[in-house]
């Protein structure tokens, strides 16, 4: 939520950002950063790549300032993905 207000220039309000620092995922968040060669729109996703970028940039400020630490995937196949996935959570 943080990072879509953010991404819209809506303010915060205390309530969002108290259940953000409350309700807390695990300290490690994989993110996928945006990648034109495969990036595709279709009925389920309205955003241009410009959107995509922007979202994503949003994103990494969002879970930065709660103190996540991100671990960005690799633009490489599906399944080198998951392997990277599945190193680091073992």
């Amino acid at each position: 939520m943080l990072g879509y207000l953010n991404l819209c220039a809506l303010p915060v309000p205390p309530h969002v950002r108290k259940a953000a620092c409350t309700f807390r995922y695990n300290r490690q968040v994989f993110i996928a950063p945006p990648w034109p060669e495969i990036f595709d729109q279709d009925a389920e996703r309205k955003q241009t790549f410009e959107e995509a970028q922007a979202t994503y940039e949003a994103m990494v400020s969002a879970y930065g300032e709660l103190g996540y630490e991100l671990t960005h995937l690799p633009k490489s196949s599906v399944e080198d993905r998951v392997r990277f996935i599945v190193d680091r959570i073992s």
